[in-house]
């Protein structure tokens, strides 16, 4: 029986999320997506969201690092030490894609001004929580696009809105890495979009 393209990528994501190798499609890799933002903006639900998974809530207390997910402690995106601040840019030179997470409940914003100079990968945005009954998904985005992000997904973990749109553009397959000098280059040139 022959599957069709998105059986497949269900398939072979099942498959790989048991896996500690790389998610391949078509021989290609999928890009690897790292996970930034405030405690309890949602990321380890939205990714357990992307995985298919159920959704329980879980403390992320450490940097988890699995098949195309990196997951950060809110703490470590609050912190006003630099330490913690070097620790989320030296692991997202692991993945291909950083992703910074605004709740769209959250009552204000802690993102800074011109992440994409921090950061040499390219910046999606993601807006969470948007069926909160506190969402204020405009005011989010705002956030996001001043921080200097390239693409914004809007997506609630529980209901599910909008999370195959972004499963559709993280399994994208990607050709391989760029070299940090790639990086450089693209990163001075002020490119919005990566092609990664």
């Amino acid at each position: 029986m022959a599957l069709s393209p998105s059986e497949l990528n269900d398939l072979e994501f099942k498959q790989a999320k048991h896996d500690s190798t790389e998610l391949l499609i078509d021989g290609k890799r999928v890009r690897k997506l790292f996970l930034a933002g405030r405690s309890e903006s949602g990321k380890t639900t939205l990714i357990q969201a992307l995985k298919g998974d159920n959704i329980l809530y879980d403390k992320t207390q450490y940097i988890n690092s699995w098949d195309i997910f990196i997951d950060t402690p809110g703490e470590y995106y609050e912190s006003k030490y630099s330490s913690s601040s070097v620790a989320l840019c030296c692991f997202s030179f692991e993945s291909d894609l950083v992703g910074i997470i605004a709740g769209a409940d959250e009552p204000y914003s802690i993102l800074g001004y011109g992440l994409p100079t921090a950061i040499n990968r390219p910046l999606i945005g993601i807006v969470t929580k948007i069926d909160s009954p506190k969402a204020n998904v405009p005011m989010a985005r705002l956030w996001l696009e001043n921080a200097g992000v390239s693409k914004i997904f809007e997506v609630d973990s529980v209901t599910g809105r909008g999370i195959q749109e972004l499963r559709d553009y993280l399994f994208q397959p990607v050709d391989d890495t760029i070299t940090l000098d790639e990086a450089i280059a693209r990163q001075q040139s002020n490119e919005s979009e990566w092609t990664v």
